[in-house]
């Protein structure tokens, strides 16, 4: 059986998501604090976690920076607020995908059934992509540039891999936002646009002989 942890400090919140993550067949467990939900995830398996920015003892930043030096298990932020430079760093620390308050249940509920289908990968063999200078290993979830190991989210590692096991095929960002977030992702394709931009910054080097390629009114492709 599935199982989540939701973390919001608000009660009646983590209430009427767990009464909708019930009905889906999810088994769900509560936290109303940073430090409260850090200790329940040390000590329990989770296949995805449902975290509030704005908590008393540790935020969900916080928090969520903590998971990703240990786990790369699916995270959804809630927020209350909508600014672009939140839902980016929180992006850049590692999360899945956002939502902001004050939002629909359903789709909540959407989004996690969206990523819970994307993480049903087969693991019986290594999935290794190599290009030039430029090495990303699947299983581990690892990207290596010149041989140095370079630190991206979850999401930023799945754009590149879709690119570059796709060499020189045109993505358009429509397709992207379909198979990596899911048919029913809500956002728009700029979401797309803040990924590449972040890849492209994390990965250039002179030595570099392919490029993640813009092309005018389409969308990207890795072009070596």
């Amino acid at each position: 059986m599935i199982k989540a942890l939701i973390v919001d400090d608000n009660k009646q919140i983590t209430e009427v998501l767990k009464s909708f993550a019930l009905k889906e067949g999810i088994q769900v467990d509560l936290a109303y604090d940073g430090e409260e939900a850090w200790n329940k995830f040390q000590d329990n398996k989770y296949d995805i976690l449902l975290l509030d920015i704005m908590m008393p003892k540790m935020d969900g930043y916080e928090l969520l920076k903590k998971i990703r030096k240990i786990s790369m298990v699916p995270v959804i932020l809630i927020t209350a607020k909508g600014e672009d430079y939140e839902r980016i760093m929180g992006l850049d620390y590692g999360a899945d995908d956002y939502i902001v308050k004050p939002f629909s249940v359903a789709e909540v509920m959407a989004r996690i059934r969206a990523i819970l289908r994307r993480i049903d990968i087969d693991t019986n063999s290594i999935k290794v992509v190599k290009v030039d200078n430029l090495y990303l290993n699947l299983d581990e979830y690892s990207c290596k540039l010149d041989n140095k190991e370079i630190q991206l989210t979850k999401r930023e590692f799945e754009i590149l891999w879709m690119l570059a096991e796709n060499k020189d095929k045109v993505f358009i960002r429509d397709n992207i936002l379909d198979s990596l977030w899911g048919m029913e992702y809500f956002g728009d394709t700029r979401t797309v646009d803040t990924h590449i931009k972040r890849l492209r910054a994390k990965l250039n080097s002179e030595k570099n002989k392919w490029r993640i390629s813009t092309v005018r009114g389409v969308g990207y492709k890795f072009e070596v």
